[in-house]
């Protein structure tokens, strides 16, 4: 539980043993909100840590304000990821998105993974509804939308996925496949 506490002191300033400051347990509350058990178990169990040295396309997303960063491999048969690996340089909402995404993302196509993208940022942005299925374990990162200035390290892995994809989709499309084994990415199922 270390890293919760030093997550939430380096949000806000230390209680003092004369008890919170005013305004001091209302910010607490809500560090608690976004920073709550199940993020840290997400964060501390993130999967698919491995970079893929054979990867079909891979990306970066960074965001300037928090200094995050995601780097992404993805390897696809037809258009579903066949193979995933990831370097994550995240807050904890960066860790627990990416880990959610490594959870689940070999064998979703890209409409799909392009889908859950356009959920979660309407989610943080517009209230919209967080996605579900197997993706449902995101919903934890509604309270986040309240953060405006979370909102990219969160989106983070979802923006280099969407990246990979249109790479590994622009290399399929360029004259001879531009060097893919057509037996990995081919014309989908």
């Amino acid at each position: 539980m270390g890293s919760a506490q030093t997550s939430k002191a380096g949000a806000c300033r230390a209680i003092g043993s004369n008890g919170p400051a005013a305004g001091e347990s209302e910010r607490m509350t809500q560090l608690d909100k976004i920073y709550n058990q199940r993020i840290l178990e997400l964060s501390a169990n993130i999967p698919r840590t491995e970079r893929l040295p054979d990867a079909d396309a891979t990306a970066t997303a960074h965001s300037k304000l928090c200094g995050s960063t995601v780097t992404v491999d993805l390897k696809l048969t037809g258009d579903r990821v066949s193979a995933y690996g990831q370097t994550v340089k995240a807050c904890l909402l960066g860790q627990a998105a990416a880990s959610v995404m490594a959870q689940n993302i070999v064998g979703s196509n890209a409409s799909e993974l392009r889908e859950v993208g356009a959920a979660m940022r309407k989610m943080l942005k517009t209230n919209g509804a967080p996605p579900g299925g197997r993706w449902a374990d995101l919903a934890v990162l509604e309270p986040v939308r309240d953060y405006k200035a979370r909102h990219a390290s969160t989106l983070l892995v979802f923006d280099a996925v969407e990246t990979a994809l249109a790479a590994a989709e622009s290399k399929r499309s360029a004259p001879g496949g531009a060097g893919l084994d057509p037996a990995s990415v081919g014309a989908g199922p």
